[in-house]
């Protein structure tokens, strides 16, 4: 095989490769929300907190220290749902 059809076939490869979520914590929604700490599935977080960057990087579902947003009022009455921090 040519050297050039190669590259082009390992270019193509890596274009199609999923690029990664922007640094930092996820936009705040278009609906009036509050932040929920607590129930966050792993992978699904909207923040960044002590152990990594930026949102969607939890490793852990319902991390105490991961928030999500939720529309304003229902924190509370997810089950674990806090508005506040709890220790993970």
């Amino acid at each position: 095989m040519k050297p050039s059809v190669l590259i082009a076939a390992a270019v193509a490869a890596a274009a199609s490769l999923p690029m990664p979520a922007d640094a930092g914590p996820a936009p705040a929604p278009p609906y009036k929300a509050e932040k929920c700490f607590g129930v966050a599935a792993a992978g699904q977080n909207d923040c960044q907190t002590a152990t990594h960057s930026c949102a969607g990087e939890s490793k852990t579902a319902a991390a105490g220290d991961s928030w999500i947003y939720v529309p304003a009022g229902t924190c509370m009455k997810i089950n674990g749902g806090s508005p506040t921090p709890k220790e993970s």
